[in-house]
């Protein structure tokens, strides 16, 4: 349980009230330390996945609180720059970027149910998204121009990346479970 991949995952849950704390503090520089906590997290969500397959530490904790740490740290990401900056596109690219983290937990819950769970296994769409969603969240909380670059402007254009990328993946996801999840299975439905 307490393995090195697994107390990399509890401290990216650990982090997420230290990272809204940073981002709400009254300091001029309070938004490049939550962008680095933001990164470190992102990070971590990479490096315990990596040492966890590498050192063959894969556990069913660790399997369960991997994608839930990682989706607390986004989801909440998301949420404060909404309320940071309340407009119809920030609101949009989150809703979808939340709604479908929401789904496909959901959808491989099911599948899992079915006994079809590798139908939903995470595809190389999906760590395309992960790696434009981390970079935009990243950039958008930053925000300062860096080096003369426009951060968060480049951060908003990569998050419709992500949200293209997001879309696509779970396009992706749900055609393949369609067949499992079409299927009538009269003893499951009551029917």
């Amino acid at each position: 349980m307490w393995s090195i991949p697994n107390l990399l995952t509890f401290s990216r849950i650990i982090m997420i009230p230290v990272f809204v704390g940073m981002f709400y503090l009254p300091a001029p520089w309070n938004h490049q330390v939550a962008a680095l906590v933001f990164m470190v997290a992102a990070f971590t969500d990479w490096l315990d996945g990596f040492l966890a397959r590498r050192m063959g530490l894969t556990s069913p904790l660790g399997a369960f609180l991997d994608p839930v740490a990682d989706k607390l740290m986004v989801t909440t990401a998301l949420v404060l720059l909404v309320a940071d900056n309340p407009s119809p596109w920030m609101a949009l690219s989150a809703a979808v970027i939340i709604g479908r983290e929401i789904t496909i937990s959901a959808l491989r819950e099911w599948m899992a149910e079915l006994g079809a769970r590798a139908k939903v296994a995470v595809s190389w769409v999906g760590k395309f998204k992960t790696a434009a969603q981390m970079g935009a969240i990243t950039l958008l909380i930053y925000r300062h121009d860096l080096f003369g670059l426009p951060t968060y402007r480049i951060g908003e254009l990569l998050l419709y990346v992500a949200v293209a990328l997001t879309l696509w993946s779970m396009t992706v996801y749900l055609r393949a479970a369609w067949p499992s999840l079409s299927e009538d299975r009269k003893n499951d439905s009551g029917a």
